[in-house]
């Protein structure tokens, strides 16, 4: 089976944007997918990323009216700027991490955690809630079929942090800059308007299997 590799956060609004689309691409193509949930803000200084709140003017208002194209374009709701992703510093530094935690908890259980992750940003990006409380991810993931407890008593495991801290690793080796990233037999494919040249890539693959 093909690998295949994500590398996001969970607070990345083109991560939510993408979902359907790359859960499509991973049924079609029979891929075995690795959702890698990575310190963001740890990573991207290190690899020539820009975060948005330090990028001019210029560049965030455009960021919001390309967000605001794709979800027409996709017909998926979001909210610009939704009540619970800090505008300023956040007051829990962990306040992404927590839902990344849980997808790599999910997946520690051998769980598809696909539908969980774009449920949680989904959570985030359209219906105005906080992923940072451990009640809403519980809820989230409880809505989704998923055992919501046991998984949020899981994210703080020292095995859950360890996966986490490798691939915040793998990352920076890796030349990640920006989220979401797949990874295809080494070759990077940037964010949620490249998927269509991942599925291109996969074509071939299979092709030529």
């Amino acid at each position: 089976m093909i690998a295949l590799d994500c590398y996001y956060s969970l607070s990345s609004p083109w991560a939510y944007l993408g979902g359907p689309q790359l859960q499509d691409i991973v049924r079609r193509h029979h891929v075995r997918l690795t959702l890698k949930p990575y310190d963001f803000q740890a990573v991207v200084p290190q690899t020539g990323g820009i975060p948005l709140k330090t990028r001019p003017e210029p560049r965030r208002t455009y960021h919001a009216l390309e967000l605001a194209r794709w979800s027409d374009y996709l017909g998926m709701p979001m909210n610009l700027e939704p009540a619970h992703y800090p505008k300023g510093a956040p007051s829990d530094p962990n306040w992404n991490k927590y839902p990344g935690w849980m997808v790599i908890a999910a997946q520690f259980k051998g769980l598809d955690a696909q539908p969980l992750s774009h449920a949680l940003l989904r959570a985030l990006w359209a219906e105005e809630r906080d992923t940072a409380q451990a009640d809403v991810r519980i809820a989230v993931a409880n809505e989704n079929g998923y055992d919501g407890a046991s998984l949020q008593a899981l994210e703080q495991m020292a095995e859950t942090l360890a996966v986490y801290r490798a691939n915040s690793a793998e990352a920076v080796e890796a030349g990640v800059f920006g989220a979401p990233t797949f990874i295809l037999n080494g070759e990077r494919f940037w964010g949620q308007d490249r998927l269509a040249f991942l599925d291109r890539a996969l074509d071939k693959l299979r092709a030529a299997g």
